[in-house]
């Protein structure tokens, strides 16, 4: 790939694993069924681009900016997303496999997760206010100074967290969700 700016590109069955692609920018771009695994976007800028069955696992987006980048069907294992640009840092993702990435930090108030898995996900003084948990899985997620006010969390699944170190105020919770939310005080409810 030899040019720097990328806009309204279709890139499909492209294979970068590993590869060093800094510096590039991506406008109204999609990705389909891109092995990007391990891949290093330092520095690089993808506005409006959809992701669609693509792997991203351990990819690297240090410095990267993320505006409006939509995820469908992808492997994002490990990616750490605190590294990213925040400024109009803003994503969402459907139906994909998210476990250990990292959001530490990262501001993504009313962001999007639809069917996804986020096991081990670090979400440890993030502001996710508003966001969406879709029946997403959040098996051993870290929620710590969390802020998820008015978040919807109502279908997520697997849930623990502690409520007295995370802003909750207006997040909606299942029944099984909300009693989750009381296991450290090891009630027993029947």
């Amino acid at each position: 790939m030899e040019s720097r700016s990328h806009y309204n590109k279709t890139f499909e069955k492209v294979k970068w694993s590993g590869q060093s692609v800094p510096d590039r920018e991506f406008e109204h771009c999609t990705f389909s069924q891109c092995d990007l695994s391990r891949s290093d976007f330092a520095r690089g800028r993808f506005s409006d681009c959809t992701f669609i069955g693509c792997d991203l696992t351990m990819a690297k987006f240090a410095n990267a900016a993320l505006h409006n980048a939509t995820f469908k069907e992808c492997k994002l294992l490990g990616v750490d997303f605190s590294l990213c640009k925040e400024l109009f840092f803003k994503v969402s993702f459907e139906q994909c496999l998210l476990d250990h990435a990292v959001f530490h930090l990262r501001k993504m108030d009313g962001t999007r997760f639809t069917r996804c898995s986020l096991k081990g996900v670090d979400f440890e003084n993030a502001h996710l206010n508003k966001a969406v948990f879709d029946r997403c899985d959040l098996d051993q997620a870290v929620f710590v100074d969390t802020q998820l006010q008015q978040a919807d969390l109502s279908t997520a699944y697997n849930l623990a967290m502690d409520p007295d170190r995370n802003k909750l105020k207006g997040a909606r919770f299942s029944v099984d969700g909300a009693l989750a939310l009381l296991g450290k005080y090891g009630l027993v409810v029947e």
